[in-house]
């Protein structure tokens, strides 16, 4: 029997297990979630408990670990295991950087040629301050370190500008994650999510996604790790694929090998589509959250063997349903800022064949659920067209209840 170890507990760990669920596997899942539960055993070992995640793969026999989250990844959980001749499916720590630093991100698309919006990098705040007096509003600023998708404030002028420096850099609201920010040109246009599976020489992109990153109606309000998404984007076209093919993905892999960089696992480009061009605003080395959510339902090809062959570099096709998903993250009131667990979730979370419900932040005590995090159910609909998907996902939610629930009601509008 294969024995497989997801790590992570959120919505995208949710949506791997449901999807390895589907075939014949024995699967862990470290720490896992109240959702999770039901499919898989789950560990009580942290995502960045690296030595403890180790021990327990090898008492355990695992056959292969796949890493959700980026905390493991850009610590080097898959260098250890490699160590430990273990099979693992993700980045190894200099590859991650590409995630775990958007000063390295921004420095590697600009040597390579890479479209991305003009930036700079800063570490001294007066600097920074300095450089804002020379720019157009508005103006995107970056926690360059991982932020769980907050990092990235858009100062609409130069009063909000100089106050996020001083957040960021003097007063450290990020930690070590903004010890370091950039600060970025913004532009105007459609957010696409390319996500690609890389084994190291070949990429193949996914179906292109959209992610909702900030938390109100209209694309309003702070940013959050992503308040809905949907897949396929109907606008986005068979030869935008094949344009991203051969100006992002081809030349990507090239760079990597000049900077001795080995890539095996997921590559995530997050886009901006404006004027029939693209621009990388940034990378992640994983499945997105809540991407993974409508990805991982329309997948055909068998999860494990692409993770093996990925793992092997011996990556051929992927094949996706004909078909639309979209999901809608249920938030706990006061997200991304302060928020309330511990609510009782009431209604119908046991999801149909076109309807998935991803527990994101829920813990389960005798047989029932609660809250557990900011955010905490991803809604899935399944449909032949973007807006019965979009029917079928509102449609469930309204059969669901927890104390300061709240949701955008326009994903995918």
């Amino acid at each position: 029997m294969t024995k497989i170890l997801v790590i992570g507990s959120g919505g995208r760990e949710h949506a791997l297990v449901w999807k390895l669920n589907q075939s014949d596997y024995t699967i862990f899942c470290a720490p896992g979630n109240g959702g999770i539960s039901d499919l898989a055993q789950c560990v009580p070992i942290k995502a960045d408990d690296l030595s403890g995640l180790l021990a327990f793969t090898k008492q355990e026999k695992i056959n292969l670990t796949i890493v959700g989250p980026e905390i493991p990844l850009s610590a080097g959980i898959v260098d250890l295991f490699q160590e430990n001749n273990l099979k693992i499916f993700g980045p190894n720590k200099k590859a991650a950087q590409l995630e775990s630093s958007k000063h390295f991100a921004k420095n590697f698309c600009r040597k390579y040629g890479l479209p991305t919006p003009d930036f700079e990098s800063f570490t001294d705040s007066a600097r920074a301050k300095s450089y804002i007096e020379t720019k157009k509003f508005p103006i995107v600023i970056k926690a360059s370190g991982l932020a769980a998708g907050k990092g990235v404030i858009i100062a609409e002028n130069k009063k909000q500008a100089l106050m996020t420096i001083e957040r960021i850099i003097e007063k450290k609201e990020f930690g070590k994650a903004g010890e370091t920010i950039v600060i970025e040109d913004f532009i105007t246009g459609q957010e696409v999510s390319m996500l690609a599976f890389c084994d190291g020489n070949t990429i193949i992109p996914m179906i292109p996604a959209r992610d909702h990153k900030t938390l109100l109606d209209g694309n309003k309000g702070p940013n959050t790790g992503g308040m809905g998404s949907y897949a396929p984007i109907p606008e986005f076209k068979e030869k935008w694929i094949t344009r991203l093919q051969a100006e992002l993905f081809d030349p990507m892999i090239k760079a990597l090998k000049k900077e001795d960089i080995e890539y095996k696992g997921i590559i995530y480009a997050g886009l901006i589509v404006a004027d029939n061009n693209f621009y990388i605003l940034e990378f992640n080395c994983r499945w997105g959250d809540p991407e993974a959510e409508v990805l991982l339902p329309l997948l055909k090809t068998d999860l494990i063997s692409l993770c093996y062959d990925t793992i092997d570099g011996k990556l051929k096709q992927v094949e996706w349903k004909d078909e639309y998903a979209l999901t809608v993250i249920a938030a706990s009131g006061g997200y991304p800022d302060k928020y309330e667990t511990g609510k009782l979730i009431t209604g119908d979370l046991a999801g149909t064949d076109d309807t998935m419900i991803f527990h994101c932040g829920t813990k389960k005590e005798h047989n029932q659920y609660f809250t557990a995090g900011g955010r905490v159910l991803a809604v899935t609909g399944i449909g032949k067209t973007l807006s019965q998907a979009r029917e079928k996902s509102y449609n469930a939610l309204k059969n669901i209840n927890f104390a300061q629930m709240y949701y955008r009601t326009d994903i995918g509008k």
